[in-house]
């Protein structure tokens, strides 16, 4: 492998922390603020919090694709890892990964086009926490199972 492979798993590594944190931070920090703030409040917070993140996470997600792909490429050699039981938790984990990013992009179209209400909000940030928390189970577990 590569030299610089460490480096590339530790920029995989980082997005994926920032993505993850962001997707929990939604889910269990402002969902929660519904039961204590008012609604003209939460909604100005709201819209601050996802103008910030609106602003580096396309950046995040992108980073995160590269270098998923960077190290798919060096550890399989394209895809002659296949048959292989490791290769069959990562094409799950890409699959799912795939599925993450058409839900973020839906997101990204819907909010630039004022279709993103509170309950399409919410409910997109749970299953991308949830999915994002399996790729998460199936990074870790993949090399051991």
């Amino acid at each position: 492998m590569a030299s610089w492979y460490p480096w590339i798993v530790l920029l995989h590594l980082s997005c994926a922390i920032v993505f993850v944190g962001a997707a929990a931070f939604e889910v269990f920090v402002l969902e929660a603020l519904h039961k204590r703030i008012g609604p003209e409040a939460l909604r100005q917070i709201e819209h601050a919090v996802m103008a910030r993140v609106r602003s580096f996470m396309p950046i995040v997600v992108l980073l995160q694709f590269l270098s998923g792909g960077m190290l798919f490429d060096l550890r399989c050699n394209g895809l002659s890892c296949v048959g292989a039981r490791f290769s069959y938790f990562l094409l799950l984990k890409v699959a799912l990964a795939l599925m993450v990013l058409g839900i973020f992009i839906s997101a990204v179209w819907a909010g630039a086009q004022g279709r993103m209400n509170a309950c399409r909000f919410r409910h997109t940030h749970r299953i991308v926490l949830f999915l994002m928390v399996v790729i998460v189970f199936l990074a870790k577990t993949m090399f051991y199972l």
